[in-house]
């Protein structure tokens, strides 16, 4: 019995000596830093519609096209694996001061537009869509019109957040117009012929990793040079 005894006490001593180790907890793996960038986009914009007073951006119009030559031409650099293409969508809005004083300047507009391969095959379509009532609903105003306040009547309305993922093997893509939409009080109308500015693009980025940088070839070890024999 007192063996017993002496054995459970044993026990109760050694338990909570081992319960109290902790084996030390593993350090995760360090993530590497990630290597993607994001960069303003080499593109050709066919109608420039010119900068921001406000946010100096470049403001470029979106065309109804049906093929590639008709659109905004994005350059993709070299890169591992898919691309995205990002980008801030307008609506195209002429402003005028007399409808807004007369009261009279609403409207709802919806522009569609399309990213494309260069084969003019689809990869994904964006939508702006917003009410127009006064000043306070223009995003921004191009300088370079012709009137007293060297503003344009044309200015790009609304804002929307675009981000586009790219096929893995696109080197370039074409931004073109599809539909636009305007609601006003007096009636509807729906435009999708070729050759219209429908909307306005601006701070245009492309989002990609670089390819790998290549290993320079091993140095092969300079040749022994023989002794002569004499």
């Amino acid at each position: 019995m007192r063996r017993v005894v002496a054995l459970a006490v044993c026990l109760c001593v050694v338990a909570p000596a081992a319960a109290g180790q902790s084996t030390p907890a593993r350090k995760p793996a360090a993530t590497p830093a990630s290597s993607v960038k994001l960069e303003p986009a080499v593109m050709v914009c066919p109608s420039p519609l010119g900068t921001g007073v406000s946010t100096r951006r470049e403001f470029c119009d979106v065309p109804i096209g049906r093929t590639p030559a008709d659109g905004i031409l994005v350059t993709v650099p070299p890169h591992r694996g898919t691309a995205a293409l990002v980008f801030d969508l307008h609506n195209r809005q002429t402003y005028s001061e007399e409808q807004v004083c007369a009261r009279n300047a609403y409207v709802r507009t919806t522009a569609t537009i399309g990213v494309l391969t260069m084969d003019n095959t689809l990869i994904e379509r964006a939508v702006i869509q917003n009410e127009f009532r006064t000043a306070a609903d223009l995003f921004d105003r191009i300088g370079g019109g012709a009137g007293p306040s060297g503003l344009k009547a044309v200015a790009p309305s609304g804002t929307e957040s675009i981000r586009i993922e790219l096929p893995a093997d696109a080197a370039q893509v074409c931004i073109l117009g599809e539909k636009l939409s305007i609601q006003r009080f007096e009636g509807n109308e729906t435009f999708v012929a070729p050759g219209r500015p429908i909307a306005i693009i601006s701070n245009v980025m492309v989002e990609y990793q670089p390819p790998a940088a290549k290993k320079p070839p091993a140095r092969k070890p300079p040749a022994k040079k023989k002794t002569p024999t004499r």
